[in-house]
């Protein structure tokens, strides 16, 4: 295998370009859900960079933004199905926060098809693999986000109205 086979690069000369997607997994369903996927062979996008945290209602809205000032063209948060929480109810504070951070996104001009917030249970793996082709078809079709660009682009200077978390991104 290629370098580009294991792990999308960034496009070079003489390379096409693939997306860079960041998952945030919670550890006891979604992140079980993508270790099904992978023993059991299932066929999906290796774009997919996984971060494992115990809990989605752990995910800081700052943590998707960080990913997306860092370079990453889409992310997902996936967690446990409401009322499978290992932690009773972290999952419903993801259910609360995420339609929140999609609007905020949208308001930084990252269009809503890069982001994407789902249930996963341990027993999904199919469904992950499912969600990660999915992804990763919308997020070639927009093409590279480059964030801190657009928002030059969109008259803020130097990243000075990136949210702090990003405005270190080179």
């Amino acid at each position: 295998m290629t370098t580009t086979e294991t792990k999308p690069e960034r496009a070079g000369a003489g390379q096409k370009w693939e997306p860079r997607i960041v998952g945030f997994l919670c550890y006891w369903c979604s992140y079980t859900g993508a270790d099904g996927a992978g023993t059991a062979r299932m066929k999906y996008a290796p774009n997919v960079d996984i971060v494992k945290v115990m809990c989605s209602g752990r995910i800081d809205p700052e943590l998707v933004t960080t990913a997306f000032a860092n370079g990453a063209d889409g992310v997902m948060v996936l967690g446990c199905h409401l009322g499978d929480c290992h932690y009773i109810n972290g999952n419903h504070k993801t259910m609360a926060r995420m339609p929140l951070l999609r609007r905020v996104l949208e308001d930084y001009g990252i269009e809503p098809e890069r982001f994407r917030h789902d249930w996963v249970s341990a027993a999904e793996g199919e469904k992950f693999a499912r969600l990660v082709t999915e992804m990763t078809e919308q997020v070639r079709a927009l093409g590279p986000l480059n964030w801190p660009e657009r928002m030059r682009e969109r008259g803020v200077g130097h990243g000075a109205d990136l949210p702090p978390w990003g405005s270190n991104h080179k």
